[in-house]
């Protein structure tokens, strides 16, 4: 806005300069290409902007996603050790999930975080066809009180991966809509990716807590 406010005063004062001395022909050409000038700079600052604050709240959104990612991956290890204590015989399933949170916690973009989050999805969700076979681990306190604490992050996970791709959208139209375009590319402003799922991962791992005990 103070940029807008210096133009504004500058052009004014010139304009009335001009009128002091008496425009000519000439000078009515230069203002109105200085006005034309005036109303770029400020349709590009704005533009410019809107594209900050529109990539701020792309970034605030996936930092949600980051924290109920974190928060699964919190909840593994003691998945892992408990699920161990009754199925050590499981030990292929188990390194699976082990080795998938490890890809998670080094992947650094979003696209290697979707990808590192999807290879997780799938483990987990061939452990928990595992346990299936294991009535006294569904019988476990502590393990129906982690798959209830896993179940309630993957549907907030569900829920913040809404939220980003619906703000990705919004963000990817204003950089490919023309003139917004031109500035886009020449301040460095990109397409951002959508946090994808695979169809198996959109089904919440779910543990049978029936009657086989």
């Amino acid at each position: 806005m103070n940029l807008f406010r210096a133009w504004f005063v500058l052009v004014s004062r010139y304009i009335i300069l001009m009128k002091k001395r008496g425009s000519t022909l000439k000078n009515k050409g230069l203002i109105a290409t200085i006005i034309v000038l005036v109303l770029f700079v400020i349709y590009g600052v704005s533009s410019y902007n809107s594209l900050v604050s529109a990539e701020e709240d792309v970034d605030n959104k996936f930092s949600q996603i980051d924290n109920q990612l974190k928060r699964r991956s919190d909840l593994i290890p003691n998945l892992v050790e408990t699920v161990k204590g009754y199925a050590k015989h499981e030990q292929e399933a188990i390194d699976s999930v082990t080795q998938a949170r490890a890809q998670l916690a080094g992947a650094k973009t979003p696209e290697d975080k979707a990808d590192a989050n999807q290879q997780l999805s799938g483990a987990l969700n061939r452990l928990l066809v595992v346990v299936e076979k294991y009535p006294d681990l569904k019988a476990n306190e502590n393990f129906r009180s982690l798959m209830d604490s896993l179940e309630g992050t993957e549907n907030r996970l569900a829920v913040a991966r809404k939220d980003y791709n619906d703000e990705v959208a919004k963000y990817n139209k204003s950089v490919k809509r023309f003139p917004k375009s031109i500035l886009a590319g020449t301040f460095g402003f990109e397409k951002k990716p959508y946090f994808e799922v695979t169809n198996e991962e959109k089904e919440v791992p779910k543990v049978d807590f029936g009657s086989d005990k």
